[in-house]
């Protein structure tokens, strides 16, 4: 480096000019007196040249030194650890600054959009999902959309936010995957008295992702078996378009789902059990599926069929399921 580059530098460090040419000054010249100083630096006098050996000595770049009996010199100091420490404030400052121009353009953007696009999309993870579930769900005013499907957040618990939910007047329509109604714990103390409260279900094979809209407002999204393994957590995405097409795909998969619940013509005849084999049916599980959440043999569920098939004049299954869609029964 120059000798014409070091001024520049240590006003880069964050010295004064007048600061970075005594402290040259003195490296050119040593202990030399505060009247000499002024007279190197061009365009400054003496009261200048003064404070700037005063801010020198603060920072430790210079020293008072005697250099006779009848005046006091200032001498340049090994600058190591004042340097560093010059460059880590204006490090500092210039973070600041970063953020600072980085929060001035934040500012700008919500004027001219007011939520920025990385507003839309939050990762939530740890124990703060569950928190933030029942939070939604108990906010929720007019309409609950969902596609179920294990593993659950809430450990397959009763949902009592729902039950309260649907008893002030709020509509869920859940769509679940077989593998929900096959767990006979979770459909006993969860889909079974949801539906009794009012819920509208139907089933698919699979859903295709784990989802729950409120109010068409927000969402959550949470993660598969495999993807649960490696990442437990759960994203909540805003108004967008992206929240837009998860509302599409909800309806266009409701629009294609076997119903669990019934419609208001159920026949009186029909017993309560029958009623839930033909629920189950139109969920598309096996016989012997069907007969493990009933409780009942395999023997006792082709008992109840052959009476279902007798009463809707059916000689198969699909006439049957069929014939109940077409009178109202599911």
């Amino acid at each position: 480096m120059s000798d014409e580059d070091l001024p520049r530098s240590l006003r880069r460090l964050g010295l004064s000019d007048p600061e970075a040419l005594v402290y040259v000054a003195l490296l050119d010249m040593g202990p030399t007196a505060v009247a000499d100083l002024a007279e190197a630096l061009a365009g400054h006098g003496e009261a200048d040249a003064a404070t700037a050996v005063a801010h020198l000595i603060e920072l430790g770049l210079a020293a008072r030194t005697g250099s006779g009996p009848h005046r006091e010199a200032v001498a340049p100091t090994e600058p190591t650890i004042a340097l560093e420490h010059l460059a880590h404030v204006r490090s500092a400052e210039l973070h600041r600054a970063q953020i600072a121009a980085a929060n001035a353009y934040q500012t700008y953007r919500r004027s001219v959009h007011p939520q920025a696009t990385e507003d839309l999309v939050e990762v939530v993870t740890g124990p703060q999902i569950v928190e933030r579930i029942h939070h939604a769900e108990g906010s929720a005013d007019a309409e609950v959309l969902r596609f179920d499907s294990p593993p659950y957040h809430t450990n397959g618990t009763p949902n009592e936010t729902e039950v309260s939910n649907l008893e002030r007047g709020v509509e869920y329509r859940v769509v679940y995957s077989k593998s929900s109604v096959q767990n006979a714990d979770y459909y006993a103390c969860n889909i079974k008295p949801c539906i009794a409260a009012g819920e509208q279900a139907r089933v698919l094979p699979t859903v295709p992702v784990k989802l729950t809209i409120f109010d068409r407002r927000v969402a959550i999204v949470s993660m598969s078996f495999v993807e649960a393994e490696v990442n437990d957590s759960m994203l909540i995405v805003r108004p967008s378009s992206l929240l837009s097409a998860l509302t599409g795909l909800f309806e266009a998969s409701w629009r294609s789902a076997f119903p669990l619940h019934f419609g208001d013509r159920v026949p009186s005849a029909l017993r309560p059990v029958q009623r839930r084999i033909l629920e189950l049916l139109g969920s598309g599980v096996t016989d012997e599926t069907i007969a493990e959440l009933l409780g009942i043999s395999r023997r006792t569920l082709s008992r109840h069929l052959e009476q279902l098939n007798s009463s809707a004049g059916a000689a198969t299954r699909f006439q049957l399921a069929l014939y109940a869609a077409r009178k109202g029964w599911i």
